[in-house]
């Protein structure tokens, strides 16, 4: 199996390059990173205008390439089966899928009113009430699967690909102090304590501050 690239964008800001770095962890390919420059406009409307319909992540394997998130874990999933990105019941795997795509095209209250800012700490933050019905209806998701697959993680004992897909907002709930009930501040604690997730917020905190825009006081 030749070796993979992933281009990504910044791990301080990148909530989409997030998802597809942790997913070819999760996968356990060998692969390359790639930063792609702030300049580039794919890169800056990730991080500009967060949008899942960008070219960043791109994964670049064997000829292939593929740029959208989830079809990178669908890629992910049919190269290695084995590695329980998807749930193996046919029940729980179209539930997954079903959030997953959720959380890939929904929740833009909550994009742009808490963006993935790793380096950030806004205590007392003030959510805006648009995003309390996006941060509640993600709540719900957790609660349910957590209860249902009996956790740590949102379909059981080992992260996947819905973890990977909700990484980017236990970042944001933490950033903002968003006020959580125990589950779903242990499945935080679960996600940040991942050694994937430890290794990137590492990069992030090292990373220069190029994009000014993110960088302002709400």
């Amino acid at each position: 199996m030749g070796k993979a690239t992933l281009s990504i964008a910044s791990k301080n800001y990148g909530s989409w390059s997030l998802r597809g770095w942790l997913l070819c962890k999760l996968a356990g390919i060998d692969f390359e990173e790639t930063a792609v420059s702030s300049d580039d406009p794919s890169t800056r409307a990730e991080l500009l205008l967060l949008s899942p319909s960008f070219l960043v992540p791109c994964l670049t394997h064997d000829g292939v390439k593929i740029w959208d998130t989830l079809a990178i874990a669908e890629y992910l999933n049919e190269l290695k089966p084995d590695a329980g990105l998807l749930p193996k019941a046919k029940a729980a795997r179209a539930r997954c899928r079903s959030i997953c795509g959720e959380m890939h095209s929904g929740f833009s209250n909550l994009r742009s009113a808490l963006p993935m800012n790793l380096k950030a700490h806004y205590k007392g933050f003030k959510v805006w009430a648009g995003a309390k019905g996006d941060i509640e209806r993600i709540t719900t998701i957790w609660r349910e699967c957590l209860d249902e697959y009996k956790g740590p993680y949102l379909f059981g004992k080992a992260p996947g690909l819905a973890d990977a897909m909700f990484a980017p907002v236990v970042t944001r709930f933490l950033t903002y102090e968003v006020a959580l009930d125990a589950a779903c501040a242990g499945y935080c604690k679960t996600i940040m304590a991942m050694p994937y997730m430890q290794e990137w917020v590492a990069a992030a905190k090292n990373e220069p501050d190029e994009l000014e825009e993110l960088d302002v006081e709400f």
